[in-house]
Protein backbone atom coordinates (compact mmCIF):
# COMPACT_ATOMS: atom_id res chain seq x y z
CA UNK A 1 0.00 0.00 0.00
CA UNK A 2 1.41 3.06 -0.85
CA UNK A 3 1.68 6.05 1.96
CA UNK A 4 1.07 9.87 1.79
CA UNK A 5 3.39 11.91 4.17
CA UNK A 6 0.49 13.70 6.15
CA UNK A 7 2.29 17.15 6.82
CA UNK A 8 3.19 17.24 3.09
CA UNK A 9 -0.33 16.96 2.29
CA UNK A 10 -1.65 19.49 4.78
CA UNK A 11 0.86 22.12 3.44
CA UNK A 12 -1.75 22.23 0.06
CA UNK A 13 -4.67 24.98 0.30
CA UNK A 14 -7.87 22.91 0.22
CA UNK A 15 -10.90 23.63 -1.76
CA UNK A 16 -13.33 26.48 -1.40
CA UNK A 17 -16.99 26.52 -1.04
CA UNK A 18 -19.20 27.65 -3.34
CA UNK A 19 -20.29 30.66 -0.65
CA UNK A 20 -16.26 31.08 -0.12
CA UNK A 21 -15.17 31.23 -3.87
CA UNK A 22 -18.63 33.84 -4.82
CA UNK A 23 -16.79 36.00 -2.14
CA UNK A 24 -13.28 35.87 -3.00
CA UNK A 25 -14.37 36.13 -6.36
CA UNK A 26 -16.35 39.18 -5.88
CA UNK A 27 -14.12 40.91 -3.57
CA UNK A 28 -11.05 40.64 -6.38
CA UNK A 29 -13.60 41.44 -9.13
CA UNK A 30 -13.68 44.58 -7.49
CA UNK A 31 -9.95 45.00 -6.52
CA UNK A 32 -10.03 44.01 -2.94
CA UNK A 33 -7.40 41.79 -2.75
CA UNK A 34 -6.62 43.05 0.89
CA UNK A 35 -10.40 43.44 2.80
CA UNK A 36 -11.41 43.91 6.04
CA UNK A 37 -14.35 42.53 8.19
CA UNK A 38 -16.01 45.78 7.25
CA UNK A 39 -16.01 44.53 3.40
CA UNK A 40 -17.29 41.03 4.40
CA UNK A 41 -20.50 42.55 6.53
CA UNK A 42 -22.09 42.92 2.92
CA UNK A 43 -21.97 39.09 2.24
CA UNK A 44 -22.42 38.29 5.74
CA UNK A 45 -23.44 39.35 9.02
CA UNK A 46 -20.62 37.07 11.52
CA UNK A 47 -17.56 36.51 9.14
CA UNK A 48 -15.63 34.89 11.87
CA UNK A 49 -16.44 31.57 10.48
CA UNK A 50 -15.79 32.09 7.32
CA UNK A 51 -12.34 33.91 8.26
CA UNK A 52 -11.09 30.89 10.18
CA UNK A 53 -12.54 28.97 7.18
CA UNK A 54 -10.47 30.85 4.74
CA UNK A 55 -7.00 31.17 6.79
CA UNK A 56 -7.09 26.89 7.45
CA UNK A 57 -7.61 25.98 4.13
CA UNK A 58 -4.49 29.45 3.58
CA UNK A 59 -6.80 31.19 0.72
CA UNK A 60 -6.15 33.90 2.55
CA UNK A 61 -3.50 35.67 5.12
CA UNK A 62 -3.67 37.67 7.88
CA UNK A 63 -1.88 41.36 7.84
CA UNK A 64 -3.01 42.48 10.95
CA UNK A 65 -6.51 42.57 13.09
CA UNK A 66 -9.21 42.72 11.63
CA UNK A 67 -7.20 42.97 7.79
CA UNK A 68 -6.57 40.08 5.36
CA UNK A 69 -5.02 39.25 2.01
CA UNK A 70 -6.58 36.87 -0.96
CA UNK A 71 -4.06 35.23 -1.97
CA UNK A 72 -5.05 34.07 -5.83
CA UNK A 73 -5.58 31.22 -7.57
CA UNK A 74 -2.65 31.53 -9.68
CA UNK A 75 -0.59 30.85 -6.63
CA UNK A 76 -1.62 27.27 -6.90
CA UNK A 77 -1.68 24.31 -4.43
CA UNK A 78 0.76 26.04 -2.35
CA UNK A 79 -0.86 29.01 -1.85
CA UNK A 80 0.76 31.69 0.61
CA UNK A 81 4.07 29.47 0.27
CA UNK A 82 4.18 29.70 -3.35
CA UNK A 83 3.12 33.80 -3.68
CA UNK A 84 4.25 37.20 -3.62
CA UNK A 85 3.16 40.78 -3.65
CA UNK A 86 5.45 43.25 -3.02
CA UNK A 87 6.15 44.28 0.45
CA UNK A 88 5.98 48.02 -0.05
CA UNK A 89 1.77 47.27 -0.71
CA UNK A 90 1.62 45.14 2.53
CA UNK A 91 3.29 48.14 4.34
CA UNK A 92 1.18 50.66 3.17
CA UNK A 93 -1.71 49.15 4.73
CA UNK A 94 0.08 48.02 8.65
CA UNK A 95 0.00 51.64 10.16
CA UNK A 96 -1.78 54.93 10.01
CA UNK A 97 -0.05 57.35 9.67
CA UNK A 98 2.91 56.00 8.03
CA UNK A 99 5.78 56.18 5.35
CA UNK A 100 8.10 53.60 3.91
CA UNK A 101 11.90 55.47 4.49
CA UNK A 102 15.39 54.58 5.60
CA UNK A 103 17.14 51.87 3.71
CA UNK A 104 14.23 50.91 2.58
CA UNK A 105 13.68 54.30 0.91
CA UNK A 106 17.01 54.61 0.31
CA UNK A 107 17.07 51.37 -2.33
CA UNK A 108 13.69 52.43 -4.11
CA UNK A 109 14.80 55.67 -4.92
CA UNK A 110 18.15 54.32 -6.69
CA UNK A 111 20.67 55.85 -4.06
CA UNK A 112 21.89 52.48 -2.84
CA UNK A 113 22.29 49.04 -4.81
CA UNK A 114 22.08 47.11 -1.48
CA UNK A 115 18.84 45.06 -1.33
CA UNK A 116 17.76 45.61 2.50
CA UNK A 117 16.66 42.14 4.43
CA UNK A 118 13.58 43.81 5.67
CA UNK A 119 10.96 46.93 4.97
CA UNK A 120 11.36 50.08 7.17
CA UNK A 121 7.95 51.41 7.77
CA UNK A 122 7.72 54.76 10.02
CA UNK A 123 5.09 55.54 12.03
CA UNK A 124 3.71 57.66 15.22
CA UNK A 125 2.87 55.16 17.10
CA UNK A 126 4.32 52.02 18.22
CA UNK A 127 4.65 48.58 16.67
CA UNK A 128 5.73 45.33 16.88
CA UNK A 129 7.78 44.08 13.83
CA UNK A 130 6.27 41.41 12.73
CA UNK A 131 6.80 38.97 9.05
CA UNK A 132 4.34 38.20 6.57
CA UNK A 133 5.05 36.33 3.51
CA UNK A 134 8.95 35.94 4.73
CA UNK A 135 9.42 39.59 4.41
CA UNK A 136 9.64 41.28 8.00
CA UNK A 137 8.37 44.67 8.59
CA UNK A 138 10.39 46.68 10.99
CA UNK A 139 8.69 50.09 12.98
CA UNK A 140 10.05 53.03 13.50
CA UNK A 141 8.61 55.46 15.91
CA UNK A 142 8.69 58.93 14.12
CA UNK A 143 8.08 62.28 16.68
CA UNK A 144 5.46 64.28 14.94
CA UNK A 145 8.04 67.16 13.97
CA UNK A 146 9.77 64.83 11.65
CA UNK A 147 6.53 63.55 9.86
CA UNK A 148 7.14 64.98 6.78
CA UNK A 149 8.95 65.45 2.92
CA UNK A 150 6.29 62.09 2.15
CA UNK A 151 5.58 61.36 -1.65
CA UNK A 152 2.71 58.83 -3.27
CA UNK A 153 3.70 55.96 -5.65
CA UNK A 154 2.04 53.66 -7.16
CA UNK A 155 3.20 49.76 -6.98
CA UNK A 156 0.89 47.63 -8.80
CA UNK A 157 -1.81 49.44 -8.65
CA UNK A 158 -1.79 50.50 -5.14
CA UNK A 159 -1.21 54.15 -3.43
CA UNK A 160 1.90 53.90 -1.51
CA UNK A 161 4.04 56.73 0.71
CA UNK A 162 7.26 57.03 1.30
CA UNK A 163 9.73 59.64 1.76
CA UNK A 164 10.92 61.92 -0.94
CA UNK A 165 15.01 61.38 -2.28
CA UNK A 166 15.94 64.36 0.49
CA UNK A 167 13.92 63.60 2.66
CA UNK A 168 15.28 59.92 3.21
CA UNK A 169 18.95 60.86 3.32
CA UNK A 170 18.00 63.66 6.37
CA UNK A 171 16.41 60.55 8.14
CA UNK A 172 19.39 58.55 7.39
CA UNK A 173 21.50 61.23 8.69
CA UNK A 174 19.11 61.02 11.99
CA UNK A 175 18.74 57.87 12.21
CA UNK A 176 22.09 55.92 10.61
CA UNK A 177 21.33 52.74 12.30
CA UNK A 178 18.12 52.20 10.29
CA UNK A 179 20.25 52.34 7.09
CA UNK A 180 23.44 50.18 7.22
CA UNK A 181 25.35 52.87 8.50
CA UNK A 182 26.91 56.37 7.81
CA UNK A 183 29.47 55.57 5.16
CA UNK A 184 26.24 54.44 2.66
CA UNK A 185 24.11 57.74 3.39
CA UNK A 186 27.92 59.37 2.18
CA UNK A 187 27.79 57.53 -0.50
CA UNK A 188 24.28 58.25 -1.52
CA UNK A 189 25.05 61.78 -1.31
CA UNK A 190 27.99 61.69 -3.30
CA UNK A 191 26.63 59.53 -6.17
CA UNK A 192 22.87 61.15 -6.24
CA UNK A 193 24.55 64.78 -6.75
CA UNK A 194 23.19 65.99 -9.60
CA UNK A 195 19.40 64.49 -8.56
CA UNK A 196 19.10 65.62 -5.36
CA UNK A 197 18.05 68.96 -4.45
CA UNK A 198 20.53 70.16 -2.21
CA UNK A 199 18.67 73.36 -1.13
CA UNK A 200 15.95 71.12 0.18
CA UNK A 201 18.35 68.97 1.93
CA UNK A 202 19.53 71.38 4.01
CA UNK A 203 16.20 73.17 4.75
CA UNK A 204 14.89 69.73 6.04
CA UNK A 205 18.20 68.80 8.33
CA UNK A 206 17.31 72.49 9.69
CA UNK A 207 13.63 71.36 10.19
CA UNK A 208 14.57 67.87 11.78
CA UNK A 209 15.27 69.65 15.18
CA UNK A 210 18.21 67.46 15.77
CA UNK A 211 21.95 69.03 15.17
CA UNK A 212 23.87 65.66 14.77
CA UNK A 213 22.08 66.03 11.11
CA UNK A 214 23.43 69.25 10.07
CA UNK A 215 26.95 67.75 11.84
CA UNK A 216 27.03 64.95 9.83
CA UNK A 217 26.11 65.98 6.41
CA UNK A 218 28.36 69.36 7.20
CA UNK A 219 31.16 67.07 7.35
CA UNK A 220 30.13 64.65 4.16
CA UNK A 221 29.67 68.03 2.01
CA UNK A 222 33.39 69.22 3.30
CA UNK A 223 35.15 65.30 3.19
CA UNK A 224 33.47 64.41 -0.26
CA UNK A 225 33.91 68.05 -1.74
CA UNK A 226 30.58 68.66 -2.71
CA UNK A 227 30.94 72.45 -3.13
CA UNK A 228 26.98 73.15 -4.06
CA UNK A 229 26.18 71.48 -0.63
CA UNK A 230 29.34 72.82 1.38
CA UNK A 231 28.37 76.60 0.21
CA UNK A 232 24.80 75.87 1.43
CA UNK A 233 25.69 74.62 5.02
CA UNK A 234 28.76 76.64 5.95
CA UNK A 235 26.90 79.08 7.81
CA UNK A 236 24.58 77.18 9.51
CA UNK A 237 24.31 77.48 13.13
CA UNK A 238 25.65 74.51 15.14
CA UNK A 239 24.64 73.29 18.77
CA UNK A 240 27.36 73.05 21.59
CA UNK A 241 28.31 69.45 22.19
CA UNK A 242 29.95 67.00 19.63
CA UNK A 243 27.64 64.39 17.99
CA UNK A 244 29.35 60.66 16.74
CA UNK A 245 29.95 60.56 12.75
CA UNK A 246 27.93 57.16 13.20
CA UNK A 247 26.38 56.10 16.01
CA UNK A 248 26.27 52.56 14.89
CA UNK A 249 30.08 51.98 15.51
CA UNK A 250 31.73 52.29 19.51
CA UNK A 251 34.87 53.68 19.90
CA UNK A 252 36.67 57.13 19.85
CA UNK A 253 37.52 59.21 16.76
CA UNK A 254 38.92 62.30 15.66
CA UNK A 255 37.50 65.74 16.82
CA UNK A 256 36.46 67.86 13.86
CA UNK A 257 36.01 71.51 15.80
CA UNK A 258 34.14 72.75 12.57
CA UNK A 259 31.60 70.26 13.26
CA UNK A 260 31.78 69.63 16.41
CA UNK A 261 31.25 65.97 15.52
CA UNK A 262 33.74 63.11 16.13
CA UNK A 263 34.72 61.08 13.43
CA UNK A 264 34.70 57.57 14.65
CA UNK A 265 34.84 55.86 10.82
CA UNK A 266 36.83 56.55 7.56
CA UNK A 267 34.80 57.33 4.35
CA UNK A 268 36.44 56.59 1.69
CA UNK A 269 35.04 57.34 -1.82
CA UNK A 270 38.25 55.77 -3.30
CA UNK A 271 37.02 52.47 -2.05
CA UNK A 272 33.52 52.91 -3.66
CA UNK A 273 34.93 53.00 -7.25
CA UNK A 274 36.46 49.28 -6.69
Amino acid sequence: MRRYNRKLQTEYRRSLSNREATILSELSYSGKIIFSLKDLKKYIDNPKNLIDGLSRKKWIVKLKNGLYLIIPFEAGKLGSENYTIHSFVIASVLADPYYIGYISALNYHGLTDKTPSRVYIATQEAHRSRTILDTEFKFITVVPRKFFGIVEINVENHNVLISSKEKTIVDCLDHPEYCEGIEETAKAIYFGERELDFTKLVSMSKEMGNSAVLKRLGYISEHLKIEKLRNLIQNVALASGYSLLDPTIKGHGKIIERWKLVVNVNIDPESWMQ
